[in-house]
Protein backbone atom coordinates (compact mmCIF):
# COMPACT_ATOMS: atom_id res chain seq x y z
CA UNK A 1 0.00 0.00 0.00
CA UNK A 2 1.26 3.63 -0.80
CA UNK A 3 0.09 6.62 0.78
CA UNK A 4 -0.29 9.97 -1.51
CA UNK A 5 -0.38 13.43 0.18
CA UNK A 6 -1.39 16.48 -2.70
CA UNK A 7 -1.25 19.65 -1.49
CA UNK A 8 -2.88 21.80 -3.91
CA UNK A 9 -2.59 26.09 -3.50
CA UNK A 10 -6.19 27.42 -5.10
CA UNK A 11 -6.48 30.92 -6.28
CA UNK A 12 -8.76 32.43 -3.77
CA UNK A 13 -11.35 33.57 -6.07
CA UNK A 14 -12.19 30.21 -7.26
CA UNK A 15 -11.92 27.93 -3.65
CA UNK A 16 -15.51 26.80 -3.70
CA UNK A 17 -15.95 26.46 -7.41
CA UNK A 18 -12.65 23.97 -6.96
CA UNK A 19 -14.03 22.15 -3.96
CA UNK A 20 -17.43 21.58 -5.62
CA UNK A 21 -16.02 20.22 -8.86
CA UNK A 22 -13.34 18.33 -6.17
CA UNK A 23 -16.12 16.85 -4.46
CA UNK A 24 -18.36 15.89 -7.35
CA UNK A 25 -15.24 13.82 -8.64
CA UNK A 26 -14.55 11.53 -5.08
CA UNK A 27 -17.13 8.98 -5.99
CA UNK A 28 -15.44 8.52 -9.37
CA UNK A 29 -12.14 8.18 -7.91
CA UNK A 30 -13.32 5.68 -4.49
CA UNK A 31 -14.88 3.38 -7.35
CA UNK A 32 -11.34 2.83 -9.07
CA UNK A 33 -9.47 -0.69 -9.12
CA UNK A 34 -6.71 0.14 -6.18
CA UNK A 35 -8.36 2.85 -4.33
CA UNK A 36 -8.34 2.08 -0.68
CA UNK A 37 -9.09 6.10 -0.05
CA UNK A 38 -9.42 9.46 -1.05
CA UNK A 39 -10.66 12.38 0.79
CA UNK A 40 -10.08 16.38 0.46
CA UNK A 41 -9.33 18.33 3.46
CA UNK A 42 -8.36 21.97 4.85
CA UNK A 43 -6.58 23.24 7.60
CA UNK A 44 -8.24 23.42 10.53
CA UNK A 45 -8.76 26.71 12.61
CA UNK A 46 -6.29 25.95 15.28
CA UNK A 47 -4.05 28.08 18.35
CA UNK A 48 -1.28 25.51 18.10
CA UNK A 49 2.32 27.27 17.42
CA UNK A 50 3.52 24.43 15.71
CA UNK A 51 0.06 24.08 12.68
CA UNK A 52 1.36 25.16 9.51
CA UNK A 53 -1.65 27.58 8.57
CA UNK A 54 -1.47 27.71 4.38
CA UNK A 55 -4.71 29.18 3.59
CA UNK A 56 -6.60 28.42 0.00
CA UNK A 57 -4.72 25.09 0.20
CA UNK A 58 -6.54 21.41 -0.24
CA UNK A 59 -4.74 18.89 0.80
CA UNK A 60 -5.65 15.45 -0.80
CA UNK A 61 -5.29 12.12 1.56
CA UNK A 62 -4.96 9.28 -0.89
CA UNK A 63 -4.38 5.54 -0.11
CA UNK A 64 -3.74 3.09 -3.31
CA UNK A 65 -2.73 -0.71 -3.41
CA UNK A 66 0.32 0.00 -5.84
CA UNK A 67 1.98 2.64 -7.56
CA UNK A 68 0.38 1.22 -10.79
CA UNK A 69 -3.01 1.74 -9.37
CA UNK A 70 -2.04 5.54 -9.16
CA UNK A 71 -0.44 5.73 -12.39
CA UNK A 72 -4.15 4.33 -13.61
CA UNK A 73 -5.70 6.46 -11.45
CA UNK A 74 -3.53 9.83 -13.14
CA UNK A 75 -4.75 8.67 -16.33
CA UNK A 76 -8.12 7.95 -15.72
CA UNK A 77 -10.98 9.59 -17.61
CA UNK A 78 -12.82 11.56 -14.88
CA UNK A 79 -9.23 12.81 -13.44
CA UNK A 80 -8.27 14.32 -17.35
CA UNK A 81 -11.84 15.68 -16.90
CA UNK A 82 -11.32 17.11 -13.40
CA UNK A 83 -8.09 18.60 -14.38
CA UNK A 84 -9.38 20.25 -17.58
CA UNK A 85 -11.91 21.75 -15.49
CA UNK A 86 -10.18 22.78 -12.56
CA UNK A 87 -6.47 23.96 -14.76
CA UNK A 88 -7.31 27.67 -13.92
CA UNK A 89 -8.19 27.41 -10.57
CA UNK A 90 -4.99 26.01 -9.04
CA UNK A 91 -1.92 28.21 -8.87
CA UNK A 92 0.43 25.21 -7.50
CA UNK A 93 0.76 21.51 -6.36
CA UNK A 94 2.76 19.39 -5.01
CA UNK A 95 2.47 15.85 -4.68
CA UNK A 96 4.44 13.24 -2.14
CA UNK A 97 4.04 9.51 -2.60
CA UNK A 98 5.20 8.21 0.18
CA UNK A 99 5.12 4.44 1.96
CA UNK A 100 5.29 2.69 5.53
CA UNK A 101 8.80 2.41 7.41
Amino acid sequence: MIHVVASIKVKPSSLEDFIGIFKANVPLVLAEDGCLGYEPVMDLPTDMAVQAKEPNVVTVVEKWESVDALKAHLSSPHMLDYRGKTAAMVEDAKVRILSAV
